[in-house]
């Protein structure tokens, strides 16, 4: 029990100090350089008005800020849904949630840009929740006809297809001004956030959080299958509606600010169950809430330096960094089940 407890607090001070190592480094790197001195004495306010300190606290900041609550928020939300489906391999991206979402905002984005008005942050959030229930919802009707988690997934993959096609029907079809809007947002990026963007991610995701820790114990009994949650008393249909409902609103703020972005919740939360050892859910909620935000952070670095001044969308990175821990994970399983 010693050993597991100097396990467990090993892990947080390495995901806390990361993510710090990250912060200071993405802040620091980009086409304008600075020294984490020339930093110190932006963040403390010795020094003010220049460029580097209009870079630091109205570009950089923000971008940072929304990575670290996006990526925490999508990994969570992958535990979530691997918990949902008792299955390593499940995710928002996977199961074509994340697409879903990507349509519904596609089309509330067109439908208000056309009249000229601008999408607030609250409604894409309200149509990505939408657009990902519905996903959700087709998720939920095949799994009652198909036992197999890898038809399952099949089946969310094709989800995702018919998802990603109509959305590039209807943009096909927008102005040519909304088009070049649609397109940098569905490729993913976290740049462009505003500091009232942050302001209402952070507020969604904390409350979603927050609940999502209150339900630990209820997940852990869930874990351990649905006869033993029952005869600890817990509500399973109300359970698994709550688990639904959090996931949902986590994956769909991620992609109303940030568009879709692949492979984190499902990459994010094996990483974190294999550094801890434990499936524990009172350790592996806000583990993976920094897991995802490290994650996150080292993508976005790379998106934006390894090519600048051009910039990778971070779906592409999350991509070659997450697919190969899914290969991994897919061949163990194929092991064990053999």
């Amino acid at each position: 029990m010693k050993h597991a407890h100097s396990r467990y607090c090993a892990a947080f001070l390495l995901l806390a100090a990361l993510l710090v190592v990250f912060l200071v480094w993405n802040i620091c790197a980009g086409s304008v350089s600075m020294s984490p001195g020339e930093l110190m004495r932006i963040l403390s306010g010795q020094e003010k008005g220049g460029t580097n300190s209009n870079i630091v606290w109205n570009i950089r900041l923000p971008r940072i800020l929304a990575a670290i609550l996006l990526g925490g928020a999508l990994s969570v939300s992958g535990f979530l849904l691997q918990t949902f489906f008792a299955n390593p391999i499940a995710g928002p991206f996977v199961l074509g949630i994340s697409s879903g979402a990507k349509l519904a905002v596609s089309l509330a984005m067109i439908f208000l840009l056309s009249r000229g008005l601008t999408a607030d942050s609250l409604v894409l959030i309200l149509a990505a929740f939408l657009g990902a229930m519905l996903s959700m919802g087709f998720i939920l009707l095949i799994s009652q006809k198909v036992k197999k988690m890898s038809m399952l997934v099949i089946c969310g993959v094709m989800i995702g297809y018919i998802c990603s096609a109509v959305t590039d029907f209807v943009v096909t079809f927008a102005d040519d001004s909304n088009i070049v809007n649609l397109h940098n947002w569905s490729l993913g990026s976290f740049s462009g956030m505003s500091w009232s963007n942050v302001k209402v991610m952070f507020l969604v995701v904390t409350a979603t959080l927050i609940l999502t820790f209150l339900l630990s114990k209820p997940i852990g009994a869930y874990q351990m299958g649905e006869v033993y949650a029952q005869n600890m008393g817990v509500n399973i249909p109300l359970f698994r509606v709550l688990l639904i409902l959090l996931s949902s609103v986590l994956s769909a703020c991620v992609t109303a600010f940030a568009g879709p972005i692949s492979f984190v919740g499902i990459a994010v939360p094996h990483l974190i169950k294999s550094l801890f050892k434990t499936a524990r859910p009172i350790l592996i909620i806000p583990a993976c809430f920094l897991g995802g935000a490290v994650f996150c952070l080292f993508c976005d670095l790379i998106a934006r330096t390894v090519f600048a001044p051009t910039e990778l969308s971070i779906s592409t990175i999350t991509a070659v960094f997450g697919a190969p821990v899914v290969i991994y994970m897919m061949i163990r399983q194929k092991g064990k089940a053999m």
